[in-house]
């Protein structure tokens, strides 16, 4: 076989890897909405959930079907209460796998709504890098905050980097 090529077992073999990692995946968002739903009990709220794959982490969400209102208290101010779960989740997950995970958690569709934010922020900034040609530095950012702004402004052809230590790191935007 010459170089370049991928032989039939090789691309098996792939294949196999990611029905491997999507099956551990589903399993641990699985493992997730069980804590979640032991949560949502505890705490006497409403709430569905629902999984999903993306990449290499899990998705999951909790939705409700009438008034959000009643899960904002668990997204918290600025998304605090949101981050702590998701850290708990995380650690459910871990306790029952014995395997890190990178699981990703909204509620009531806030990432959803702040990830849109956060891109249109990237784009801004890199547009306006690219008119001055001078470096742009934004506000301190969660590392989700900072992962969006960073996807956002690679789309728009530029670099980003982060400097600063928690909890004021923050995203800087560099010319090409």
């Amino acid at each position: 076989m010459t170089e370049g090529t991928t032989s039939a077992v090789e691309t098996e073999a792939a294949a196999g890897a990611d029905e491997s990692l999507v099956a551990r995946l589903e399993q641990k968002g699985d493992i997730a909405a069980d804590y979640l739903e032991g949560l949502l009990d505890i705490a006497d709220l409403d709430g569905d959930i629902d999984m999903d794959v993306e990449g290499d982490r899990a998705l999951v969400s909790i939705v409700s079907d009438g008034n959000d209102r009643a899960l904002q208290r668990l997204v918290g101010q600025d998304g605090e209460v949101l981050e702590a779960l998701q850290e708990l989740t995380r650690l459910a997950v871990h306790r029952e796998t014995g395997e890190r995970s990178r699981l990703m958690l909204d509620i009531a569709g806030f990432r959803a709504r702040k990830r849109e934010e956060l891109a249109a922020l990237g784009a801004e900034a890199a547009e306006q890098v690219r008119s001055t040609g001078e470096q742009v530095k934004l506000r301190p950012m969660t590392p989700f905050e900072r992962k969006v702004v960073h996807d956002a402004v690679a789309a728009a052809g530029l670099r980003s980097e982060s400097e600063g230590e928690e909890p004021q790191r923050c995203v800087v935007v560099l010319p090409a």
